[in-house]
């Protein structure tokens, strides 16, 4: 199932959809840089491409980590790529200001993060925008609550949802993804996305920095692909050591392509069952 969203190509294909790109905009040239990339290689596949970024980053393991050049700089960027590159775009927001500001803008999915999928205020907020509403499962909630969480945007009167899972936590500096969890979802009628960087992350490290396992990344886009995810969501940079935040568990932007080509062929075996 592939969200019915304005300037998506390949919508109508049987492959799955994707959500890539920088954690946080860092700068308009950053961007520009990933997003060219990332639509030669998804036009190439054709894959259904949403470009990702945050415009700042709220939830941070220390106070001197990087959180954005600044949230009305950082939205006029994610425009320019939409009207440039003709291209959706996903933003995170973490609160109801968030959502009432990214509402101004032309922004298509607001993504809700994974520690905030419980807060019914930034829910609604999310909703009465009108746009799209991606839900990170908790790392701390079971697949089949979600639903809980995606009712709430439906009641507010919007029934643009779909549902990520990210991973769950293992003990207490580690992920562990359980792929019953897209079926699971999936019951709910929504696109079901897999997040393969994100559920690789290392949190809660006594050096305050959130670590990761970045060589598992195919592992879990194979899976996830197998188990009948809708859509993948990766983060993704021209350089992973130099980026200003996720850097340990993102995908380095060289290595996308033969990524995405392996999980096409993937999907074009799972979809011959179907």
């Amino acid at each position: 199932m592939i969200p019915k969203i304005k300037n998506i190509k390949y919508a109508g294909g049987n492959n799955f959809f994707l959500l890539a790109g920088p954690c946080v905009v860092e700068s308009e040239e950053n961007v520009f840089e990933i997003v060219e990339y990332l639509l030669k290689v998804t036009d190439k596949y054709k894959i259904p491409y949403i470009f990702k970024a945050s415009f700042k980053k709220a939830n941070r393991s220390r106070i001197d980590s990087f959180t954005g050049i600044g949230d009305e700089k950082a939205l006029k960027i994610l425009e320019k790529v939409k009207s440039e590159f003709k291209v959706p775009v996903v933003t995170d927001i973490h609160s109801p200001e968030d959502a009432k500001k990214a509402e101004n803008f032309d922004i298509d999915i607001l993504q809700i993060p994974a520690f905030l999928s419980r807060q019914t205020e930034l829910l609604i907020a999310a909703a009465k925008t009108g746009k799209y509403v991606n839900i990170k499962k908790g790392q701390f909630m079971s697949p089949d609550t979600m639903k809980f969480a995606a009712q709430k945007v439906v009641d507010s009167g919007n029934d643009k949802v779909m549902l990520t899972d990210r991973g769950t936590m293992f003990g207490y500096g580690d992920l562990i993804v359980d792929f019953r969890s897209v079926p699971i979802m999936k019951k709910s009628g929504f696109p079901v996305i897999v997040d393969i960087t994100h559920s690789l992350q290392q949190p809660n490290r006594s050096d305050g920095v959130t670590g990761g396992q970045p060589e598992m990344i195919e592992t879990i886009g194979r899976a996830a692909i197998a188990a009948g995810a809708d859509g993948i969501f990766m983060e993704t940079h021209p350089n992973p050591a130099k980026a200003k935040s996720d850097g340990a568990n993102m995908l380095s932007l060289d290595s996308a392509e033969e990524l995405l080509k392996r999980l096409v062929k993937i999907r074009e075996v799972i979809a011959s069952f179907q």
